[in-house]
């Protein structure tokens, strides 16, 4: 029953919510955004939703403009916003859209798609995320097998309320205490390089 119609429900009940409740948090960090950073506020990309289905996530801008590497554009209050989680608050528009979850795997960019092995593939069964196993587990400081193969659990078995609020309070933890902000010895995550890759690298 939760896995047919109550997550989409509580779903759309708690990014309305949260889209209402936190406008004033949301309009406060757009304006510090602008503020130090610029225009534009939001940082909008192609990502791969449920079955490979791709559509645009949306995030408060944390990076200065530019082609430069990662560490260069990222400024301490760049960091800062990534570390609270804050810059993630405009996906609640996608959660209300339909094109992510509350819980479910972080939705990656397009061209992983064709890397995927046939076990890592599974995670496109479930919507993705907000929050989620990735996250739970410490964002971008777990390496890339370990988080596909979370992912991969939780796309595998129907979703429970049980294991969507676990996931859900653990995510809020991450965020809350700042950790897994960046994979060691890089400024946020190293790209995907495909099945075997067994430690985070450039």
């Amino acid at each position: 029953m939760y896995d047919r119609c109550g997550k989409r429900a509580l779903d759309v009940a708690a990014a309305l919510a949260g889209l209402v409740l936190l406008a004033p948090l949301m309009a406060l960090v757009a304006c510090l955004v602008w503020w130090r950073l610029g225009r534009p506020l939001m940082f909008v990309q192609r990502r791969s939703g449920r079955g490979g289905r791709c559509f645009p996530l949306l995030k408060f801008r944390s990076m200065a403009v530019g082609d430069g590497p990662d560490e260069e554009r990222l400024c301490g209050f760049g960091r800062r916003l990534r570390a609270s989680g804050l810059d993630e608050l405009p996906q609640l528009v996608n959660v209300l859209r339909g094109e992510m979850s509350l819980v479910g795997p972080r939705p990656l960019p397009p061209h992983y798609l064709r890397l995927y092995s046939p076990r890592q593939a599974i995670r496109l069964r479930a919507r993705p995320g907000l929050a989620g196993p990735g996250v739970a587990a410490g964002r971008n400081a777990v390496p890339w097998p370990m988080r596909l193969e979370l992912d991969a659990a939780y796309g595998e078995t129907p979703p429970s309320l049980a294991q969507d609020l676990r996931l859900l309070a653990l995510s809020l933890r991450v965020w809350l205490t700042g950790q897994g902000t960046h994979a060691n010895g890089h400024a946020t995550t190293p790209p995907f390089a495909g099945e075997g890759d067994g430690l985070p690298r450039g």
